[in-house]
C-alpha cells in the first residue's frame, strides 16, 4: 500500500527530479495557520462521509479561512490523478474504482454545512471511458435533491482521452458554474501541464457555452511560473473568444522542491493591473490577487456574478 502523506510515494513520477529551491515567500502571501471552532466542525464533517478536499490534496493556502467558514472544495472520483502536472500536489497513480454511493455522501455533506453554494472537483480520470462525467452528472443531481437552494459550481478535468458527447452529459446536469481552469499560458504546457492540450481546454469551455448559454463559465491560470504579461494578456483573449464569464488569477506556489520552480512573486500592483485589463476585455467577473484561488469566496463571487449578468442585458 502506498502511504500518500510520503511525497515520493505521492509523486512517484517526479522524485528523479533534482529539487528546484524553493524561494522565501513575500509578506503578502504569508496566511495564518488553519484553526477554530468552524474549521473543526467542516473537517469533522468531511471525515464523517469519507470525503476528499482538494482543500488539503492540493495544500491551499486559503484552507484555514474557508473551512472556518464551512465551506470546503469537494474532491470527487478518488485521491490519486491519472496526469503528473508539475505544478500539481495530488498524488499521482492508477486510481480505485468509482465509488457508487460518493456522490449520496457529497450532497448529505452539503445539507449539513449548511452551503448556499458549493464547489465540487476531481482528480483526472484518463482510465475511465467518459472521463467521470457521468459521476460528475451524478453529483449534480444528488446535490440537487437534497439541497435543492444550493447552488452548483463544477471544476472539472478536460475529458481529453474521451468522445465529445461526454461533456452533454455534465451540462445536461444543468450546473450553476462550469470551471475548466487552463492553468497557464500555451507556451508554459509542455512543462507545466504536458499532458493537457491548450486548445483543447479552451474549446472544452466554449462549448459549454454552446451547449447551455446560461451556464456561467469560469476558467484560471497561475502567474509566477515563468511566462510573462503579454502571454497573460493573450490568455485573456483566447478566453473571451470562447465566451468565459470569470477569470481567476492567482500566485503559484510550489508544493515540494520536486515540483515546478516559482519563477517569481508576482506583485500585487502587477495583480491589479491584470484585472484592470480583464475587465476592460469584457469578463463578467475577476478575481486577481496572490492567494487567489479557483473556489476562493466562491459563494460571494457567485453572487456578484449573476449580478453582473443582470445588470448587463439590462442595459441591452
Amino acid at each position: 500500500m502506498r502511504d500518500l502523506k510520503i511525497p515520493g510515494e505521492r509523486h512517484p513520477e517526479k522524485a528523479h527530479r533534482p529539487d528546484n529551491a524553493q524561494p522565501k515567500k513575500p509578506d503578502w502571501i504569508r496566511v495564518k495557520a488553519p484553526g477554530g471552532e468552524g474549521y473543526a466542525r467542516t473537517r469533522r464533517i468531511m471525515r464523517e462521509h469519507n470525503l476528499v478536499t482538494v482543500c488539503e490534496e492540493a495544500g491551499c493556502p486559503n484552507a484555514g479561512e474557508c473551512w472556518n467558514q464551512g465551506h470546503a472544495t469537494m474532491m470527487i472520483m478518488g485521491e490519486i490523478c491519472t496526469r503528473g502536472c508539475t505544478f500539481c500536489n495530488v498524488a499521482t497513480g492508477r486510481p480505485d474504482v468509482l465509488d457508487v454511493f460518493e456522490p449520496g455522501r457529497v450532497a448529505d455533506a452539503v445539507q449539513k454545512l449548511g452551503l448556499n453554494h458549493v464547489v465540487v472537483t476531481s482528480v483526472d480520470r484518463d482510465d475511465l471511458e467518459d472521463g467521470g462525467a457521468e459521476h460528475f452528472a451524478q453529483t449534480i443531481r444528488a446535490i440537487r435533491h437534497r439541497a435543492p437552494g444550493t447552488t452548483i459550481e463544477i471544476l472539472t478535468p478536460d475529458f481529453l482521452k474521451c468522445s465529445p458527447q461526454v461533456l452533454e452529459v455534465v451540462v445536461a446536469a444543468k450546473p450553476d458554474v462550469f470551471n475548466h481552469n487552463l492553468e497557464t499560458v500555451p507556451g508554459l504546457y509542455p512543462t507545466v501541464r504536458p499532458g493537457a492540450r491548450y486548445f483543447h481546454s479552451l474549446r472544452l469551455l466554449q462549448r459549454v457555452k454552446e451547449l447551455d448559454p446560461s451556464i456561467f463559465t469560469k476558467s484560471g491560470i497561475m502567474v509566477g511560473l515563468g511566462e510573462d504579461a503579454q502571454s497573460v494578456r493573450q490568455v485573456m483573449d483566447d478566453m473571451r473568444a470562447a465566451d468565459v464569464d470569470f477569470l481567476t488569477i492567482g500566485q503559484y506556489l510550489q508544493p515540494t522542491p520536486k515540483h515546478h520552480r516559482v519563477d517569481r512573486f508576482v506583485t500585487p500592483e502587477d495583480f491589479a493591473s491584470y484585472e484592470k485589463a480583464a475587465l476592460g476585455k469584457g469578463f463578467l467577473m475577476v478575481s486577481a490577487t496572490p492567494l487567489t484561488r479557483s473556489s476562493y469566496h466562491a459563494g460571494d463571487d457567485f453572487a456578484r456574478l449573476r449580478a453582473a449578468r443582470a445588470a448587463k442585458l439590462a442595459q441591452v
